[in-house]
């Protein structure tokens, strides 16, 4: 891969681990005295990603949450302090995230830094968002270039958000290379934005698809660039 110039990484689930949100979720309500199992919570937040609107992405930070929370809490059967516990679970979600990164990534950043090429982000979480899990979470390297959904308004699979990323870097589709956990957000999404793309497969959920480019670990990313894939 000598034309490569950019390395582009997930966030959530690929550089830093979190609970999953159904748990983050369902701690945060039995605080406030509201059980649900992760189960329901799980389909309710399923119902809330899947009912999101192209134009709610161009809301702020804070209004989309509540908004997307809502959604949630509704379909959860939850009425009484629907809009309390919305922004409850805004205030109160990176403190019960359980924030860290995963123990390969300082090594593979620092590396990919120092071997010259350029190093960034591209999320569906907000600016805010990355602010804050920076904050707890050190990172080895100060990266070129970080995207979140309100940076374009648009989330990820959207071509958008990707080309915004490569074209900020002043690189070609074709010169950036993709890394993330999620098959259709992550990996196709970068493909049909005419990105390279590397999905990270911690528990092999895809062995099947032979026609991914596929790691089980961060750290097999630079043997396969070194490889030129």
């Amino acid at each position: 891969m000598m034309d490569l110039k950019a390395v582009l990484f997930d966030l959530g689930g690929t550089l830093i681990r979190t609970a999953p949100p159904a748990e983050i979720i369902a701690r945060i309500l039995e605080k406030y005295g509201v059980k649900r199992s992760i189960e329901e919570i799980a389909i309710a937040h399923r119902f809330a990603e899947e009912n999101s609107l192209p134009e709610d992405y161009n809301l702020p930070y804070y209004d989309f949450w509540i908004k997307w929370n809502s959604k949630i809490l509704e379909r959860l059967g939850i009425s009484d302090k629907n809009c309390f516990l919305a922004r409850v679970l805004v205030d109160e979600w990176w403190d019960n995230a359980g924030v860290e990164a995963y123990p390969d990534v300082e090594e593979v950043l620092v590396r990919l830094k120092e071997s010259g090429l350029k190093v960034g982000i591209i999320t569906n979480a907000f600016e805010k968002d990355i602010e804050e899990i920076f904050r707890r979470v050190r990172m080895p390297i100060i990266f070129d270039v970080l995207v979140g959904i309100d940076t374009v308004k648009r989330p990820k699979p959207s071509p958008e958000i990707f080309l915004y990323a490569v074209r900020t870097l002043n690189v070609q589709p074709h010169e950036a290379v993709y890394v993330g956990d999620d098959l259709e957000k992550d990996y196709i999404g970068a493909v049909n934005a005419g990105l390279r793309a590397i999905l990270v497969d911690r528990n092999s959920m895809h062995v099947n698809k032979q026609w991914l480019i596929r790691v089980r670990s961060l750290s097999e990313i630079q043997s396969l660039i070194l490889r030129n894939f």
